[in-house]
Formats: structure tokens, sequence, C-alpha cells
């Protein structure tokens, strides 16, 4: 079922049941009032008829055969009956002619002075009361139809009834509109969404007025468009560059080997085709090891363990200084919250963790010939921060935006040995640990990347 059905369904049941619930109060309580206001009618004629036939004419049966119909008789459909204790009936008198009523007789022993007998014939209500006179207890019941008030209470029902059926007309009409109009957004946000293909990620979805949930979910969904895109992005920018990086070093070999199938016949010149044909080779292995890298850093199943950052960063020093003899690297210990109970720990995985210092290690030696500096210090109680800083030549704005891309290599990269892997293999491996890295470099000042990592 639509959701716009599933809303006007829903609108209309719970605004019609309110609505029947306000009918059944106001038709419990007319009725109740009705009845109440009725009996509080017969209870007075009921007194008023003793108080004149009991105390005053004593039952006498002279007087009693010399009064007419309309000198008691004011009521639709009334009458009296009057019971001594010996439930023998010594007064009776009714509109129609009417016997008294069997009924009377069952509620004979329920009526106390306190409490009147009441019950129902037909449209005929009955009062029964207790009046003592002389030490004497006389049973008084007067009956009669309340002819006007059941007028009113009929209106009353009918309106009730044919308002109930009008007002269920305009709840229908008023739920279609609400969801009709509640949903709007929504359809147009599909509309939207249905023009949006692999080919124009660019294009967004209007996201209104920015603070209800559907403006949030346009909001979240412009977010997903922005990671698809730049997901897009990144793959055809990889996918350009590694096939220009692997075109080259394969092109070289199979150039080399040709050259010497054809023209080396001694062996110091196959020899030197041989060694050139093994170092394309290897950077054709040193290239397809990134990528492998690379796309091992996207696994989050690794295991995570306790680790000590800054053994870490120590492990990764001496092994860059393997690399570059000589190069200074200046490492720096920050101060620590006292209430921490193990410096630098954190949870994750030391071989990751180490690649990726290493590999910020390894570019800022690769283009810096003075001292690097190397800090780990903590951000805040929960954070602690690596920042690998050099002075060499930098890079400008438009180049440092796209420095974390797979294969990217800057201008002042392209004659120093690599593949632009590092810095997207770190930034990978920070993520996947859940941290930030951030990157800030200036043309001719050097580059400085720091790390955000959680702390154990």
């Amino acid at each position: 079922m639509l959701i716009r059905n599933k809303l006007i369904l829903r609108f209309m049941v719970l605004v019609f049941a309110i609505q029947l619930c306000l009918t059944g109060f106001i038709y419990y309580y007319s009725a109740r009032a009705r009845e109440l206001r009725f009996y509080h009618r017969l209870e007075g004629k009921a007194e008023q008829t003793a108080n004149l036939l009991i105390h005053r004419l004593d039952l006498d049966p002279d007087v009693l055969r010399g009064f007419r119909k309309k000198d008691l008789l004011t009521m639709h459909n009334e009458r009296i009956s009057i019971y001594d204790a010996q439930r023998r009936l010594v007064f009776h008198l009714a509109q129609e002619d009417e016997p008294a009523s069997p009924r009377d007789l069952e509620y004979f022993d329920q009526i106390t002075r306190k409490k009147p007998a009441r019950f129902r014939e037909g449209k005929v209500e009955t009062l029964g009361i207790l009046y003592r006179h002389h030490k004497r207890e006389y049973r008084v019941f007067v009956a009669g139809r309340d002819q006007f008030g059941g007028r009113e209470f009929d209106t009353l029902t009918s309106i009730l009834l044919w308002g109930n059926l009008g007002a269920l007309v305009l709840i229908i009409g008023a739920a279609w509109l609400f969801a009709v109009r509640s949903l709007r957004p929504l359809q147009r946000m599909v509309a939207e969404v249905k023009g949006i293909t692999a080919s124009n990620l660019r294009r967004r979805v209007d996201e209104g007025n920015q603070r209800d949930e559907i403006a949030q979910l346009a909001m979240t969904f412009n977010q997903m468009l922005s990671g698809l895109e730049q997901a897009f992005e990144n793959q055809r920018s990889f996918l350009s560059h590694a096939s220009h990086e692997l075109r080259t070093p394969l092109a070289n070999v199979l150039g080399t080997l040709e050259t010497a199938s054809a023209y080396d016949t001694e062996l110091p010149a196959a020899k030197r085709s041989i060694d050139s044909a093994v170092e394309e080779i290897q950077k054709i292995i040193d290239l397809t090891n990134g990528l492998l890298t690379l796309a091992k850093a996207d696994d989050t199943s690794f295991a995570r363990s306790p680790v000590s950052l800054d053994d870490v960063v120590l492990q990764a020093v001496d092994a860059c200084k393997l690399r570059y003899p000589g190069r200074t690297i200046q490492v720096d210990f920050g101060a620590w919250p006292a209430s921490v109970e193990e410096v630098f720990g954190m949870r994750g995985n030391a071989q990751l963790l180490q690649t990726a210092v290493l590999n910020l290690l390894d570019n800022a030696c690769k283009y810096s010939e003075q001292a690097v500096r190397v800090e780990l210090a903590y951000e805040s109680r929960h954070t602690l921060r690596l920042t690998v800083a050099d002075t060499g030549p930098g890079l400008p704005p438009e180049e440092a935006a796209r420095a974390l891309e797979p294969l990217f290599r800057g201008h002042n990269g392209h004659d120093k040995p690599g593949y632009g892997l590092g810095l997207a293999i770190t930034q990978k491996i920070i993520q996947v640990h859940t941290g930030q890295l951030r990157l800030h470099s200036r043309l001719g000042e050097g580059t400085q990347v720091t790390v955000l990592l959680p702390a154990a």
C-alpha cells in the first residue's frame, strides 16, 4: 500500500474515532440528563399525588370516585397506582383505562424511603416511592411517557447521525488533502532523484527549508551523492593514472626485450637489455604492491588490539633512517593528561599504523633535504595527535587539494621515485581506525600532515 493511502486511512480512522467518542459522550449524557429530568418530574408527581390522595383525602372512596382523569393526569400515557402494605391496589387511574402494571409488585419490596424504584416498559417509564401516613405504608407508582423529552432526544440523535456522516465526508477530504500536501515534497524529491544518473552525479536534490525531516532526508541524500561523486572521480582518476603508470614500464619492457631479441648478439649487450627490463619490471612490481596495499587498507575486518603509538612511531623512524641515511628526523613527545592509564595507547593494527607513519616520513624525507620534525602528543583526553612536518618545496593549493587522491603526483614530484600512493594508503588506514588526516602545504615553505586518532 502506498504511504499516501496509509496516511489517508490512518488519519481518517483516528479523526473519525475521536468524532465517534465525542458523539458517544454527547449521546450518553444527553440520554442520562433526559432520564433524570423525567424521573425527577415523576417523583414530584408521586409526592404531590400522595399528599393529596393519602394525606388530605385519606383515600376516601367517595371522594376518589369523583376525580376525573384530567384532574390528576397531566402526562402522556400517565398511570397512577397506590398499593397498601398488603400489596392491595387501593387506587388506580390511567388515561387509556389500562390496568395496573404487574411489574409494580416486582419492585414492591425494593422501595425504601431513600431509594425509589425505577423501571421502564417500552417508552413508558415508571417510578415508585414509599409514603407513610398514620403509621401505615403505601407504595405510590406513577408512570408516563416523556413525549417532549423523547422528541428532543430523537432530534439530537438525528443531528448526531447526520452530523457524523457529514463529518466522515469532510474527514476523508481533509485526509486526502493532508496526505497529498505532506507527501508533495517527497514526490518532488522522487522526481529529482530519478533524473540523477551516473553521468550527472553533480546534480543535487532540493533541500527545502533545511529544517524539517524531509529536508534532512534531502540533505543526507545530497551528502551521499557527494560521496558517490567523489568516489567516481577518484575511481576515474585512479584508473587513468594506474593505466598510465603501468603502460609506460610495460612498453619499456616490451621494447627492450624486442630490441634485445633482434639486435643483441653479444652477451654484454644482452645483459644490459636484461638489466633494463628487470628495472622496469621492478617498477611494475612496486606499483602493483602499492595498489594491493591500497586495496587492503580498505578492509575494516582486521583484528584490533592494544597498540602503543609511540613505539609504532619510533619503529617507523628507524625504518625511514635506513632508507635515507644521514637524514635528521627529530622526534618530540608532548605532555599527556594525568588521568591517562596507558600513555599514547590506542586500539588498532600495529602493522597498518606503522605503514601509515612510514609513508608520511618517506614523503617528508623524499621532498625535504633538511630535518624532518615529528611530534606525538594529546589533542585531548580521548584524541592522539601525530604531526609530520618538512621544509620541502610544498604544493600549490590546487595540488594540495588533490594530494590524497590515489596515483596523483604534483609537478615537483615527477622527478622523484614513487607512484603517488603513499598518502592515499595512509588516509585509508587512518580512516579505518576512525581517525582524521589533515594536510597543510604552502608553496616554498613545506608540508605539514596532522593525524588524529582515538586514544585508548
